[in-house]
């Protein structure tokens, strides 16, 4: 039997669903999902197996213009997903008309391989909107085929999964079948804590958060784990604990909630806070964090 495998990689700007749609390809929430940018911090993949196939998506962070060096670092995980796809998905919602990023735009109109443009959230649009939309893009990408799709609703995602499985080329697969990311338990611990912290607290505080699990052990019917929430400030410090810890203890029972979920056992979570003096500008301690891989 003939088998397929490829990478698919999902680029876009900040919020336009690119989680979202990686999760309803997976079936599993492999990528945290906020209403606020940058949630995507790092490029993560999930592995969909078949008999005959393998496809391994990419979900990348939005592209913006860098401020700070986690987000240089944040935009070379951009950049890399244009190195190694069989299949590009560039990512637009209604209404939107352009990329942040004139020199990442051009990388898609110039491209060489298959681009899939994805016109996502179109249960918040009219018809007629959705007309202009699709010959908007339709002109600007004409490199790309084009879909309307809602990544929420699950709307087209089966026609685009069809579609991308007949672009894949011959290969075996790249990770065992069984596989679903690349990425290790302790990876999963710490986003899904710095999602809950996205979710709960305001401005600054969830872009100066970084999550360290020092202690992830496993037995038959629990696992205990211990994570470190990073702050760049003692007045951060503060804020993320609360009043009497009320703050920090609402984070960590809903991350241990989804966390029982996703594991599948029982989870006894503690967490503590330390100061990391701008983490977000110090190379060494974005390496350590798993930023600044070139």
């Amino acid at each position: 039997m003939m088998h397929k495998a490829g990478f698919v990689n999902i680029i876009g700007n900040p919020n336009v669903g690119k989680s979202t749609l990686m999760n309803a390809f997976v079936g599993e929430r492999l990528s945290i999902i906020t209403s606020k940018a940058q949630t995507t911090r790092h490029r993560i993949l999930g592995i969909v197996n078949g008999d005959d196939f393998q496809v391994l998506f990419s979900d990348t962070p939005g592209i913006i213009k860098p401020a700070y060096e986690l987000q240089n670092s944040m935009m070379d995980f951009v950049k890399s997903a244009f190195e190694d796809a069989d299949v590009l998905i560039y990512m637009v919602e209604v209404g939107e008309k352009e990329l942040k990023d004139e020199a990442f735009f051009n990388k898609i109109i110039h491209s060489k391989i298959p681009v899939l443009l994805l016109l996502n959230k179109i249960d918040k649009s009219n018809q007629e909107q959705l007309e202009e939309q699709v010959n908007l893009w339709k002109e600007k990408v004409p490199n790309a085929e084009l879909f309307p799709i809602s990544a929420l609703e699950n709307f087209n995602v089966t026609e685009v999964f069809n579609r991308i499985l007949e672009l894949l080329p011959e290969s075996p697969a790249y990770y065992p079948k069984d596989a679903l990311t690349d990425k290790p338990e302790r990876f999963f611990v710490n986003e899904t804590i710095r999602e809950k912290i996205l979710l709960h607290y305001d401005k600054e505080i969830p872009y100066a958060v970084e999550i360290e699990t020092e202690e992830f052990i496993e037995d038959d019917d629990i696992i205990r784990i211990k994570s470190v929430i990073m702050v760049e400030r003692d007045t951060q410090k503060g804020i993320i604990i609360g009043h009497k810890g009320s703050a920090i203890k609402r984070v960590g029972v809903e991350a241990r909630q989804d966390l029982e979920k996703f594991f599948g056992k029982q989870i006894h979570i503690e967490m503590f806070v330390k100061v990391n003096k701008d983490w977000r500008s110090n190379a060494f301690q974005l390496r350590r964090f798993g930023y600044n891989q070139k």
